[in-house]
């Protein structure tokens, strides 16, 4: 298991909101992420109050443009010092190439993860946008695809963890949503597993957000998690 495997996803709108959790938590045991709601609310000056904090920040903002436009964000992304940032897969390897290639010149390189099919979407989503292929099929396309750009891992289901980590092997690293402790409901993504699933799966990365950022109390919620991980 990788050091601190828990990202906790900040989905609020507001700094103020944010903060009050972020205040809560404890960078030794979790990192965060910041999606694209509150970075455009709040911009960059949100990712350094977090980072002024002590926290680790994967800027989720799941870049999908073309080559040189790509490269440009997430050379951005690098310069504000995150440690994650994202690319949709489907923009192809072009586009993946110039992302990688944009990171050469930074000493500190953010990992840059590929998006592969959002944990939401299901094979009759697929079809809508003329995808003739189950979820699990077309993440392993565009894992590979990722695999041979340089890029560093996916998002992906845990679903998918097992698969992805035997086709790309064991230093590929998988970032999960989806992932819902044993005492919470299971919202709005469809492919989901508990965090000791997820991670006897092999997923590197657990994003998870409304378990901890709506409990009463966040930091008791992160050690149940914790707690459930280590059983």
């Amino acid at each position: 298991m990788p050091n601190k495997p828990i990202v906790v996803a900040l989905d609020f709108d507001n700094r103020a909101q944010t903060l009050e959790l972020v205040d809560r938590l404890d960078p030794q045991r979790c990192r965060l992420k910041i999606g694209k709601e509150l970075f455009t609310s709040e911009g960059p000056q949100l990712i350094e109050a977090v980072q002024s904090k002590g926290f680790d920040v994967f800027l989720d903002l799941k870049f999908h443009d073309i080559p040189n436009t790509c490269a440009k964000a997430v050379a951005a992304a690098a310069n504000l010092g995150v440690w994650m940032v994202n690319v949709h897969a489907s923009g192809g390897e072009r586009m993946m190439n110039a992302a990688r290639e944009a990171l050469d010149k930074f000493q500190q390189k953010p990992l840059l993860i590929g998006v592969t099919v959002l944990t939401s979407m299901e094979q009759s989503d697929l079809a809508g946008i003329g995808l003739d292929v189950s979820p699990q099929e077309q993440v392993k396309r565009l894992a590979q695809l990722t695999k041979a750009s340089g890029l560093d891992g996916v998002v992906c289901s845990a679903q998918e963890a097992v698969m992805l980590k035997e086709l790309c092997g064991q230093d590929f690293k998988l970032v999960t949503p989806g992932i819902r402790p044993s005492f919470a409901a299971q919202g709005d993504q469809r492919r989901v597993m508990t965090p000791s699933e997820a991670m006897a799966a092999g997923v590197d990365y657990m994003v998870i957000g409304r378990p901890i950022t709506q409990a009463k109390d966040p930091i008791e919620a992160l050690t149940l998690i914790e707690q459930e991980l280590s059983a």
